[in-house]
């Protein structure tokens, strides 16, 4: 059974993703169930508009709704409500892609914030970089890619519980923050690979 507030929760950022202009990769989107341990997890992706295939920056977004958290959100609701709150992990990773040289990840550091927002418990904390690189073989290529990651806990009080709306005003902000963080990454003074082409033109 998928919990109603996590439905909730994923409903209010991508309202405030999507208010801030950011576009949605459908094909990325993805629910997985754990089987074995029940645990769900939902993820997506989103970038600035008009940025090409694949974009040159992007949005990695995950919530995971760990079956210990589902249980606690269950049992509040039918008046057996424990000492600790569920919780959502989140995780946002925004990537900076289709380098055409090694870039710098201390520059690229430098251009995010030390820290992500407070959603409903301590700031998301940075972690990374990570450099990628992607070779090409038959056209002696390579291209580059880097990643920061912010992670945290989003804890759901009695009061979010009660209401799930009050989600509005604590996941919105978290969609203006990645779309200003995905700006200062583009703005970046660096080379990149064309987008991919396809018969017909650009994709």
């Amino acid at each position: 059974m998928l919990d109603h507030i996590l439905v909730e929760a994923i409903a209010a950022l991508r309202r405030g993703l999507e208010s801030s202009l950011l576009e949605r990769h459908a094909t990325e989107e993805r629910f997985q169930l754990d089987v074995m341990l029940g645990d769900i997890s939902w993820e997506t992706s989103y970038t600035l508009p008009f940025e090409g295939v694949p974009p040159r920056v992007q949005a990695d977004i995950a919530f995971d709704w760990s079956t210990w958290s589902q249980t606690a959100y269950r049992s509040w609701k039918v008046g057996d409500a424990g000492d600790d709150p569920p919780e959502i992990e989140i995780e946002v990773v925004l990537r900076i892609q289709r380098l055409a040289l090694q870039p710098d990840a201390l520059a690229v550091l430098a251009a995010l914030p030390d820290e992500g927002p407070a959603v409903l418990g301590e700031p998301l904390e940075r972690e990374g970089p990570m450099v990628q690189q992607h070779l090409d073989p038959a056209a002696g290529t390579a291209q580059f890619a880097v990643e920061v990651s912010y992670v945290g806990l989003a804890r759901l009080p009695v009061e979010v519980m009660e209401e799930p709306g009050r989600l509005e005003t604590h996941l919105g902000p978290l969609g203006s923050w990645i779309a200003t963080s995905l700006v200062r990454l583009a703005d970046m003074n660096l080379d990149f690979v064309p987008p991919e082409m396809e018969e017909g033109g650009l994709r």
